[in-house]
């Protein structure tokens, strides 16, 4: 049994949550506002803290600070209907536990408060956490509120301050180097240098010298000393793309580097010091290549003390109505162009397709479509045959000026409808789990109708 507090300006919310566990057999206060959920903690001292991020008056993540200085040993769980990267990030460097988005699914809240209060029973037991408080540079051009994007936003809170190397692993096209470029913003050297390496676009001798430096007479061509990518990255992040491409001979040399925290320039006699922060990533599974012996298996260790993996577009279409928007504002602007509408018909094939190309695929589909779109609403015309296909065989769900949002909850209720309400076929349908479904049909407040008695009657 725990000692939860409620804070957050939605009664029916607050009402529900307290209901929900109190059945659950935990003690439960609630409050409306951050004064006066300051003031129920302390006289109340919970176990646990639910706090809503916007509240009339002071915001939630203007309180958190005062909540984890004066309850230190009180998980806060951060809760918001407006969901957004920023928000996580600056939540969970702030110290929060978790970050969940209204409207709220009741497992995904216990599983958060399980979590936090075996975090909080570790703690009092001796293991101490460390937090952080400082907050982080805006304007991250990362945009996603699906399980899966929330996962990274909160690791990126968590670790981008943290003296830990890093390896980003996923599919090409998901965003790795993006997420290394936040995690540089919202590092402890945000203002240094930020220093991109494809280890696959090089030959090894090139790639030597292109991440370590060399000496003037190193070899053939080398009129002058040239400083290698580590020495540019000093004071700011190396990041190394497609790291399995590594040959054995640059993988011992890198591991020396992680190692030692220096370097030796081709044809140099004095190593050099470095204190660049590395981040790794790869589209190819690491420990498989450490099983068939193609990477150091000390060198895996030491690059992945965290791993963030990204998910396939594929995993996160619910997305898609935040990442079109995103990508077409900023096509529209490199092309001087005014597009602003999907149809229903290409949106239907959106979230049919598998997306192998993740959102790579996506933008340059996009830009493809502005560059040949003679108006303002991208058509199933100037989709490649590849996406035409995969329209459903049902008819169009919506007008093409509807909202994209509105789209897909129409697309959602078509594709149920479709299939009789069975979630299991849906889920086929729409390339998404269970869970996931569930939520999206509390979000837009899809539910199945009941059976009419009548009908029943007459089919009898």
């Amino acid at each position: 049994m725990a000692k939860i507090l409620i804070i957050d300006d939605d009664v029916a919310s607050c009402r529900t949550l307290q209901l929900h566990f109190r059945a659950a057999h935990h003690q439960v206060e609630i409050a409306h506002d951050a004064a006066a959920g300051m003031t129920a903690a302390e006289s109340f001292h919970p176990h646990l803290i639910i706090l809503d991020i916007r509240m009339p008056g002071r915001s939630g993540l203007e309180a958190l600070p005062d909540f984890k200085t004066r309850f230190p040993e009180s998980p806060v769980i951060m809760i918001t209907a407006f969901d957004d990267m920023d928000s996580t990030i600056t939540a969970m460097q702030q110290g929060a536990d978790d970050y969940i988005t209204k409207p709220i699914d009741i497992s995904e809240m216990d599983q958060a408060v399980e979590r936090a209060t075996t975090r909080r029973q570790s703690e009092v037991a001796g293991l101490q956490l460390e937090s952080d408080h400082q907050l982080i540079n805006r304007g991250y051009a990362m945009v996603g509120n699906s399980r899966p994007m929330k996962e990274v936003f909160k690791t990126i809170g968590l670790i981008a301050r943290k003296p830990v190397t890093v390896h980003i692993s996923g599919p090409s096209g998901t965003g790795k180097e993006l997420v290394a470029r936040n995690l540089h913003r919202a590092g402890p050297t945000p203002d240094g240098p930020f220093v991109a390496v494809n280890c696959a676009a090089l030959v090894e001798t090139l790639l030597e010298s292109d991440m370590f430096g060399h000496e003037k007479g190193a070899f053939t061509g080398a009129v002058s000393s040239q400083p290698g990518k580590f020495t540019l990255a000093q004071n700011g992040t190396i990041f190394l793309d497609e790291v399995g491409e590594l040959s054995p001979n640059i993988q011992a040399k890198l591991l020396r580097v992680l190692q030692e925290k220096e370097y030796l320039p081709v044809g140099g006699k004095e190593a050099q010091q470095t204190n660049a922060r590395i981040i790794s990533a790869s589209n190819a599974d690491l420990k498989q290549l450490v099983a068939e012996n193609r990477f150091r298996e000390d060198l895996f260790y030491r690059l992945q003390v965290v791993n963030i993996p990204m998910p396939a577009l594929k995993d996160r279409l619910e997305d898609l109505p935040l990442l079109i928007p995103y990508l077409l504002g900023r096509i529209n602007r490199d092309f001087h162009k005014h597009v602003s509408t999907i149809s229903a018909e290409v949106m239907e094939a959106f979230y049919a397709y598998s997306w192998p190309g993740n959102i790579r695929e996506l933008e340059n589909l996009l830009m493809k479509s502005v560059a040949m779109c003679r108006g303002d609403t991208v058509t199933p015309d100037l989709l490649p045959s590849q996406l035409a296909t995969r329209v459903p065989s049902f008819a169009p769900v919506a007008d093409v000026r509807m909202s994209l949002r509105e789209v897909e909850r129409a697309h959602i209720l078509r594709v149920l409808q479709h299939t009789g309400w069975h979630r299991g076929r849906a889920c086929e349908v729409l390339g998404t789990s269970r869970p996931r479904l569930r939520r999206l049909m509390s979000q837009y407040g899809l539910e199945e109708p009941e059976p009419d008695p009548v009908s029943e009657l007459q089919d009898n």
